[in-house]
């Protein structure tokens, strides 16, 4: 068996288990939700093996790997609660930044180097105070939770670079007008914003192109 497909089988079952645990806490949590496990066992388990596919293939480092992993965990829980209830828990979005800063202190410390922490850190804080701002300006085109969100979404995109802030911005902005087209009853009172912030910083993450590429 080649490495990446080892390393994509290998991943993708962990990911179904982690998605099943993330199904159980879900139901347990007070403002979580009820989600089909399949659901969530199937798409962490697809993320996390195009993860392993694309570090066995040598498309992203070994070094990265925990980013994504933590991530896109993250990203499955809180998109099925914000596509459910238009909710983003704080039971959710707080416990991602001690998770992600240590995902990316082991990434930094296994190759990446700690500018990669630095990038991370004022990643986190730019990003979060945008949407801070745009929250001041205009609460009804954007929660609290996904204030609360965009701080470790930026850590994510920061660590990968700016370019990858403004194609970020805008595939999050992009994912709101096509729920909100596709489905126009359903979102009368509002698009949910995370899932499409989350899915473009898994979008980034996943394939950051040569932007982790160490000298």
């Amino acid at each position: 068996m080649s490495d990446h497909l080892l390393a994509s089988t290998l991943l993708a079952l962990a990911g179904a288990a982690a998605g099943c645990a993330g199904q159980r806490l879900l139901a347990r949590m007070r403002r979580g939700t009820t989600v089909h496990s399949g659901w969530l066992a199937g798409g962490v388990a697809l993320l996390w093996a195009v993860v392993g596919w694309r570090m066995g293939a040598g498309s992203v480092p070994a070094w990265w790997v925990p980013v994504p992993l933590a991530l896109t965990w993250f990203a499955a829980l809180l998109t099925a609660t914000d596509l459910r209830h238009r909710r983003l828990p704080d039971a959710l979005t707080l416990p991602a930044y001690p998770v992600l800063a240590a995902a990316t202190v082991v990434a930094a410390t296994a190759g990446g180097g700690w500018t990669l922490t630095t990038s991370a850190f004022t990643g986190a804080v730019a990003y979060c105070v945008l949407h801070a701002l745009v929250h001041l300006a205009r609460p009804g085109s954007l929660g609290a939770g996904d204030v609360k969100l965009s701080g470790s979404v930026g850590a994510v995109l920061g660590a990968v670079g700016w370019p990858a802030m403004v194609l970020a911005t805008a595939v999050a902005a992009s994912t709101a007008l096509l729920l909100r087209a596709a489905s126009p009853r359903r979102w009368r009172d509002g698009v949910p914003y995370g899932p499409g912030m989350l899915a473009a910083a898994c979008l980034v993450a996943l394939f950051p192109g040569t932007a982790l590429v160490r000298p």
